[in-house]
């Protein structure tokens, strides 16, 4: 898996916990090794995090190691961005996209 640093990853066994339970918004990458646009993100995903952690959770789930997790929601393309609140996925987008793109569009939902 491409590891953005400063991101925690989650698994089907604690997805639940980590994600659905969460009291803040969760923003869930689905990646893979083999996933170019995923590298291009994970410098994003670990800007973000760091500065927007007091209002945004951000993980990373490797598609290829959690195939319950990413089945569950559908998940076909690499990478998607999937933001939950409440245990529920409000929000989702397919590919790789610069930083200040992202941001505006996750304003929508955080």
């Amino acid at each position: 898996m491409v590891k953005a640093e400063g991101v925690p990853e989650v698994t089907d066994a604690d997805f639940e916990q980590e994600v659905l339970r969460a009291e803040l918004p969760v923003l869930v990458e689905y990646t893979a090794d083999w996933c170019g646009p995923c590298r291009q993100l994970a410098p994003v995903l670990s800007e973000i995090a760091r500065e927007e952690g007091e209002r945004l959770k951000v993980v990373q789930l490797d598609v290829d190691a959690n195939p319950g997790t990413t089945t569950a929601y559908g998940v076909l393309s690499m990478p998607t961005l999937m933001v939950f609140k409440g245990g529920e996925p409000v929000w989702q987008v397919v590919g790789a996209r610069p930083k200040r793109k992202l941001l505006a569009e996750l304003a929508d939902v955080v």
